[in-house]
């Protein structure tokens, strides 16, 4: 017959006990059991973002990085609020429904904003975060990268920690580059086309993938890191030329009657951009898997002249505060007029690569006064209109 006088657990009888209602436990074996349940907390919580930003504060940090571009900055404020609440739930599942990530993509220019939005949204987590660019990826066993190298500098970017790793953020650049090239099926391999696409599924939908220690190409003798994709979010970016005649046609098309004549005209001034779907991403090139895996789509406006000018100035990174504060450290008061920067951002327009452009043009313009300013014994540098066009005469 059993003592209910020992712990049930390790049958001591010489200790405190406390009673149940068919056994009891000492407390040396409730310890045990306080510190196994707290230790299987910490490794649950491990994972877990603490204090999660909510979507308008996220827009609103996005704000002092990011000019522009509202309606990017809102749906991936959405997204990743949505992504890093789902990783802290610790099973992705509430009440038996599992919670997908929502991995995005953004359609836009080159210097639009994409790449600096994913990095200021990693900053602001404090998570690791990679840029890859898809142009060079291509399918296993072809001179390239292999498609899960991707994971490499995510992985770098964590310090070698595979935890750290699987809750950070990749940023896959120029994904348009990778859409097959026709609808024609072809007796040759698409190297760097849809076979990568299919690669791709899998780091996006969530599975193990091997990768190489310290990164490096794949030799069968080697021993691989594991990584769980489950919880790290990708966003993919890309310019897509040419997608907006795609749309242009879809929405045409579906004008019909007596009136189409009337409201073919209004859509030649509209903005195909915001009708943009994945009807027309699958025209394009990309396959339906890997559009299913993307289902946060937005686009990037194209930068005018007065968001140029506010890039210039207002950002907490801006270019003008970076040359005002390097300036500062020579004991030099450095101050740019509005003429000057209205045209080093016209300049930028004609170069035709976005905000990129305004870091080119300025170094141009700031060169001379760089070189020789720290030898001089001069206190005050104002660049205008005047100043700006001498200096860019050399690189017209």
């Amino acid at each position: 017959m059993e003592n209910k006088d020992t712990c049930s657990f390790c049958g001591r009888s010489d200790i405190k006990l406390l009673y149940g209602v068919t056994g009891c436990i000492c407390e040396n074996c409730l310890k045990l059991g306080d510190k196994y349940i707290n230790d299987s907390k910490t490794i649950n919580n491990k994972d877990k973002i603490k204090d999660i930003p909510k979507p308008l504060e996220i827009k609103k940090f996005l704000d002092k990085y990011v000019i522009g571009q509202d309606r990017v900055k809102e749906r991936v404020a959405v997204a990743v609020y949505n992504h890093y609440k789902r990783i802290n739930n610790n099973d992705n599942n509430i009440d038996d429904v599992e919670i997908e990530k929502s991995n995005i993509l953004i359609v836009g220019n080159s210097g639009s904003g994409k790449t600096l939005i994913a990095s200021t949204i990693a900053k602001m987590l404090n998570v690791p975060f990679a840029v890859t660019d898809a142009t060079s990826l291509t399918q296993a066993g072809y001179v390239g990268e292999d498609v899960e190298n991707v994971l490499v500098n995510l992985y770098q970017a964590a310090d070698y920690d595979v935890e750290k790793t699987e809750r950070g953020i990749v940023f896959i650049d120029e994904i348009d580059k990778i859409a097959s090239k026709g609808n024609n099926v072809s007796i040759t391999r698409d190297v760097s086309g849809e076979g990568v696409q299919q690669g791709l599924l899998k780091l996006l939908e969530g599975s193990i993938v091997n990768i190489p220690p310290r990164g490096g190409r794949k030799h069968p003798d080697q021993e691989y890191i594991k990584i769980n994709t489950k919880n790290i979010l990708f966003i993919c970016g890309g310019a897509f030329v040419g997608i907006e005649k795609k749309i242009e046609r879809r929405c045409k098309k579906n004008v019909i009657g007596f009136d189409s004549i009337d409201k073919n005209n209004k859509l030649k001034d509209e903005n195909f951009m915001k009708n943009i779907c994945s009807l027309d991403l699958k025209s394009y090139g990309l396959i339906p898997e890997i559009i299913g895996r993307l289902p946060v789509i937005t686009y990037t406006d194209e930068l005018d002249e007065n968001s140029l000018i506010r890039i210039l100035k207002e950002p907490k990174n801006a270019i003008t505060k970076q040359y005002k504060k390097l300036f500062e450290l020579d004991g030099i008061n450095l101050t740019f007029t509005e003429g000057a920067l209205k045209y080093i951002a016209e300049k930028s327009i004609e170069n035709k690569i976005g905000a990129r452009g305004l870091r080119v043009t300025m170094e141009n313009v700031m060169n001379s006064a760089m070189l020789n300013s720290p030898s001089s014994n001069i206190k005050d540098i104002k660049v205008d209109l005047k100043y700006v066009k001498k200096e860019l005469k050399d690189y017209a």
